[in-house]
């Protein structure tokens, strides 16, 4: 399994940034990336938010592996980003 080098909380805030900027989403600019990378800490409050969402996981989820493991991650990178 691949490991991110990038922290839950950035790449969360970068793909809403991105969503919201890039016209590949629902924004307008054809090259967004120097954007993103320029404003994708205003998104980071929401994505804190997405991640104390996905502290409990689904029926899917939840099946799929050990809660009590997803759980802890989640919450690491949680504290990681407070």
């Amino acid at each position: 399994m691949d490991i991110s080098v990038g922290s839950a909380v950035e790449r969360i805030a970068r793909v809403l940034a991105g969503q919201r900027i890039s016209s590949n989403a629902r924004g307008d600019d054809p090259s967004a990336a120097d954007v993103v990378d320029a404003s994708w800490q205003v998104y980071r409050e929401d994505a804190i938010a997405v991640l104390k969402t996905l502290r409990e996981p689904d029926e899917a989820m939840a099946a799929a592996g050990d809660p009590a493991v997803w759980d802890a991650m989640i919450r690491a990178a949680i504290a990681e980003a407070e």
